[in-house]
């Protein structure tokens, strides 16, 4: 419903600036300043490891407390092809490169939220991303659940979907969820992440076009744009999108990473052919107040979704 007319809309908003006041006096959280990293990849990882960890340490100096990187943020999207030496970029998690990130998170007193090739074992590898907190401690991981295999998008000859689950990580600057590209389409790993206690999603990407689909470019984008802005209504939380940018044989990365709020409206937004250091101040005191108001948790009729769990209606 449209409500039109200054004394129409002028209670509703009074309401809520005295609802986000009140929890303001509580809520510790206070707006911690997310920045997402959105750039180029090369062929060697300890290259783009170190351009990671200059971007972390540039995003630090501009007052982030939150850092994502983009999805395999140490290689190549090498998933446009499938060949077995490949295997061999993927790292031990936690492992070497986590333990460079620790020290990095506790030297500059922030957040980070990286995301990386895993090598579990011999012959078993997974997508993963992982957290660390401001004190350096290594919070814990998420292995990509839902993967893809579409032309381009070769990803079930690499990874083994994930089996930690959905998680929500407790930090100093808030509570956090990771989910990983081809997760974003799926609305119940968006719920059971916010329910388990997430404010804030973050959905390290690589996604782009295509040759033979231009006429679908448009299309494609907005898809991949709104249905993450639906989560981030559906569940009263930030929604972050963090993917890269430039081209990789003939795939066109179309950057774009975006923030959301929790009324599904952009925030921040990175171009499409740029390295970018996308920043974000998250309200939560506010969060907290809209969930008040829009108590979409509080009016969920969990006793009528026994059929989510079958593969397809009757």
């Amino acid at each position: 419903m449209k409500i039109k007319g200054k004394n129409a809309t002028m209670p509703h908003f009074r309401a809520r600036r005295r609802l986000a006041t009140r929890a303001k006096l509580w809520y510790n959280a206070g707006m911690p300043r997310i920045a997402l990293i959105q750039q180029e990849a090369v062929a060697e990882p300890a290259e783009n490891k170190k351009r990671q960890m200059q971007a972390i340490r540039e995003a630090a100096a501009g007052g982030a407390q939150i850092v994502c990187t983009q999805e395999m943020c140490t290689t190549l999207y090498f998933c446009r092809t499938q060949d077995c030496e490949l295997f061999n970029t993927a790292d031990p998690i936690p492992g070497e490169w986590t333990d460079e990130l620790c020290a990095l998170a506790k030297e500059l007193g922030v957040v980070i939220v990286a995301a990386g090739f895993e090598k579990r074992a011999t012959g078993l590898y997974h997508n993963t991303a992982w957290v660390i907190d401001a004190d350096g401690t290594f919070l814990g991981m998420y292995r990509k659940m839902h993967i893809p295999q579409d032309p381009g998008f070769e990803e079930k000859f690499y990874f083994t979907p994930g089996d930690l689950g959905y998680k929500c990580f407790e930090t100093r600057f808030g509570r956090i969820g990771v989910l990983i590209c081809w997760d974003q389409w799926y609305p119940e790993a968006a719920r059971l992440t916010a329910m388990e206690g997430a404010e804030i999603l973050f959905y390290p990407t690589a996604i782009g076009w295509i040759p033979g689909e231009e006429e679908l470019y448009t299309a494609q984008h907005c898809a991949w744009e709104t249905v993450q802005r639906g989560h981030a209504v559906a569940n009263g939380c930030y929604v972050c999108a963090v993917n890269r940018c430039g081209v990789e044989g003939e795939t066109t990365f179309w950057g774009q990473s975006f923030v959301a709020d929790y009324c599904g409206q952009i925030v921040a937004k990175a171009p499409v052919q740029e390295r970018t250091i996308l920043y974000a101040d998250v309200d939560l005191a506010a969060l907290e107040a809209h969930r008040r108001i829009w108590p979409f948790f509080r009016d969920r009729r969990i006793d009528s979704y026994n059929g989510i769990t079958r593969r397809w209606g009757k």
